[in-house]
């Protein structure tokens, strides 16, 4: 088992634990990577929605690899759970476990987490995560989002904890119980890519400790942590000290129950740090909750991208922040409750409010990196050319929710909640979907405006060419990305169902498994990210480039910016009249 802090400081040499640690974090990666080379469906080979980690013996975390933010911080808990339900047995060499129900530490039920122990002389030293997302979980609904599910048990399969392979031999009737519960027909093939990439990283680490010797590593795993601790609290120890309270809303849960609400106050007293989310909702009839493992992977997310980088993610950070949420409130559910949509939102207004909360102090650090999706817009139907099942999650090139920062504007695809998630390209999923991708374009005006202004949004077309059913739940409409610092909200969402027929209507709250003929599709018109700062304080000629780009209107231009232009913008002439922007500019500095 790892040593006390004691005994770590007294055997450990800082270069080797370093050394050992960047070890654990290729392990890490190797994993991670295995998953993008072996599984065989889309949303796991091509997006990147997967996250390795290495854990201590005890279940905390000791390294990891860079990955989807939610799936690296909500990936202990389901081990720990695991270190307890197999205490009397334990958890063996050859052994390969499986977990992914929220209430026992998970986030959502398709994100299964697959993990191996690394055993040396019947002792427990590591243990090796991999964490994916899965594109089927049983349940009600095709896709795993089952989002007017009446409970948990509708959303899918959970699984607290399983042995896939007990003791080097596969457990068959486990693996087959798995297999029919699951619509997608290369759940097998992910699954196993899964497991590859646990006994992969359970070896390499056995490879590690038989290196380096089991009293080093375990010194490693501790120095580490106590590092990445120290390091923690002495820069919240450089924030002002106080209290600081915010609030975010999500527009309605899948139902229709509005203004979902998530309150927060952040206290900072010295090198301690507290995020407590008492006050927010506290309603029983929703249909969007985050679970605790949820909503504690985004309070770390969001707090880490307000800190030096270099601070290391591991039990360390997460141990010292105190983290207080209410059972029974929306980020903290009671068993039973669904999260397949709440994992999103109000998963992300988790970060959200915590952004809102120390854009008080910590402005050039504040801004939410986070993204008003609802959830991904599911294309469930039978491939014309295999017969068999298909599912599309929409996870496509486009722009979207970024927003500004102090000194950048919004940039490309993907806010930082992403991670390093890799959007499919058009010419990918026509490959392997019965699906025609007719636009992707920016949506002018859809950035907010500030001094640096948020990304644009994407208008996107897409069009089935088989039957099929589309399902997706909407957000970011009443609510969309907020401003910062004086900057502008960016566009909200809008979703055109059966787009350009007679039956089209635009989605106000969800689509439930919603058939559109071959030929039929949808328009989707993604919100811009916000801006950060006055729109007025904004170089000049950065508003004129955005205009000649068509990111920006003339209209805006001048009403939201302030600028005054001489020339035409048909004829490419078109010039900013600098002493005459500067007099629109205090005029409406004086107005406001």
């Amino acid at each position: 088992m790892a040593q006390s802090q004691s005994a770590s400081d007294a055997t450990t040499d800082p270069i080797t634990a370093e050394v050992i640690r960047g070890a654990m974090e290729t392990v890490a990666y190797e994993m991670a990577t295995h998953v993008s080379l072996t599984a065989t469906t889309p949303i796991l080979n091509q997006s990147n929605e997967r996250n390795a980690t290495i854990l201590g013996s005890n279940g905390r975390l000791a390294a990891l690899s860079v990955g989807i933010p939610q799936f690296m911080l909500s990936s202990t808990l389901p081990v720990r759970f695991a270190l307890e339900f197999f205490a009397e047995e334990g958890l063996n060499e050859g052994d390969v476990l499986l977990a992914n129900d929220p209430y026992h530490g998970g986030g959502h039920l398709p994100d299964y987490n697959v993990f191996a122990p690394v055993v040396l002389d019947d002792e427990l030293v590591l243990i090796a995560s991999i964490q994916c997302h899965h594109a089927d979980t049983g349940g009600g609904m095709p896709g795993g989002y089952n989002a007017e599910a009446l409970d948990i048990w509708a959303e899918g399969v959970r699984i607290p904890a399983i042995k896939l392979y007990d003791r080097g031999v596969e457990r068959r009737d486990i693996l087959y119980m798995l297999k029919i519960n699951n619509r997608t027909p290369t759940f097998m093939g992910d699954l196993r890519a899964q497991i590859g990439a646990a006994q992969l990283g359970a070896r390499r680490l056995g490879e590690l400790v038989g290196k380096f010797g089991l009293d080093a590593v375990n010194a490693a795993v501790e120095h580490s942590i106590e590092y990445a601790k120290r390091r923690f609290k002495e820069e919240v120890a450089s924030w002002p000290d106080g209290e600081y309270e915010a609030d975010a809303y999500v527009d309605h849960d899948p139902v229709g129950n509005q203004d979902i609400h998530v309150h927060v106050k952040v206290t900072v007293n010295g090198s301690n740090l507290m995020v407590d989310f008492t006050g927010s909702d506290e309603r029983q009839d929703l249909k969007a909750y985050s679970s605790f493992g949820n909503t504690r992977g985004y309070v770390v997310a969001q707090l880490a991208t307000m800190m030096d980088p270099s601070i290391p993610k591991n039990e360390g950070f997460f141990d010292s922040i105190e983290l207080v949420v209410p059972k029974g409130c929306v980020l903290n559910p009671h068993e039973g409750k669904t999260v397949a949509a709440g994992t999103h939102h109000p998963g992300v207004e988790v970060g959200e409010a915590i952004a809102k909360a120390l854009g008080e102090v910590l402005p050039e650090r504040s801004c939410p990196q986070i993204y008003k999706l609802g959830m991904p817009t599911v294309i469930y139907g039978t491939h014309p050319e295999t017969g068999q099942v298909f599912f599309d999650h929409s996870v496509d090139c486009l722009a979207a929710y970024c927003n500004a920062v102090k000194g950048q504007d919004g940039w490309g695809s993907m806010p930082a909640s992403f991670g390093n998630l890799i959007r499919a390209t058009a010419e990918i999923n026509e490959s392997i979907n019965p699906v025609l991708h007719e636009c992707c374009d920016y949506q002018i005006d859809s950035g907010g405006a500030g001094q640096w202004r948020g990304c644009p949004g994407s208008r996107v077309v897409k069009r089935v060419l088989a039957d099929s059913t589309i399902s997706t739940y909407m957000v970011g409409i009443k609510y969309p990305m907020a401003g910062v610092a004086g900057g502008r909200d960016g566009s909200p969402n809008h979703l055109t169902i059966r787009y350009e027929t007679p039956t089209a209507e635009e989605v106000p709250i969800m689509a439930n498994a919603v058939p559109h003929a071959a030929g039929e599709g949808f328009e989707y018109l993604y919100g811009g990210g916000a801006g950060w700062g006055d729109p007025l304080e904004r170089e000049p000629q950065k508003v004129l480039e955005d205009v000649l780009d068509e990111l920006v209107s003339l209209e805006s231009a001048e009403a939201d910016y302030g600028l005054v232009f001489t020339g035409r913008f048909d004829d490419y002439t078109l010039q900013v009249d600098e002493q005459a922007t500067e007099r629109r500019r205090a005029a409406q500095r004086s107005e406001s």
